[in-house]
């Protein structure tokens, strides 16, 4: 089975991504991808929590065993299996920064399709070791923008 999951940052409406990953995959192979499609470093430690339909934390799955097992050990289809309806890729351990990845559903995989796999996406990816996620709008080169001041119109004195 593919599962779906959509990515979320909390309290930002700008940042969406949805994913598909074969439920056989580990959460390492997850961690992998998400960590190459959202350009984050390499050399950082994550870890993912599942979190219960109340908006609790049940299971912590890391690099190092935390008591419910490794992200190379644990598959997708294990941690969705456990009632888990959301994992949270804690992305920068120090400042607790997190994308809640909100469990969509499955499929049946396609044969001619790869996976892991980005289907959608809105917004800026967010920085690894920034305290806030920001997303605006960038100037457009080339875009002309008036003078608040024209160069005639110096006050005198002002060259």
């Amino acid at each position: 089975m593919v599962y779906r999951f959509k990515a979320s940052i909390d309290g930002n409406k700008i940042f969406m991504r949805e994913y598909e990953i074969k439920g056989e995959s580990s959460l390492y192979a997850f961690h992998r991808f998400l960590q190459n499609d959202l350009g984050f470093a390499p050399d950082q430690m994550v870890l993912f929590r599942g979190v219960s339909k109340a908006g609790k934390v049940k299971t912590e799955y890391g690099l190092f065993d935390l008591g419910d097992g490794t992200i190379d050990k644990v598959s997708v289809e294990k941690a969705a299996g456990k009632g888990e309806i959301t994992l949270q890729y804690v992305y920068n351990t120090f400042k607790d920064k997190s994308i809640r990845l909100e469990y969509l559903g499955t499929e049946e995989p396609l044969s001619r399709r790869s996976y892991p796999r980005l289907v959608a996406e809105r917004g800026r990816n967010p920085d690894q070791f920034s305290d806030d996620y920001d997303d605006f709008e960038p100037i457009l080169p080339g875009a002309e923008t008036e003078p608040i001041i024209d160069s005639d119109e110096l006050p005198e004195g002002v060259e």
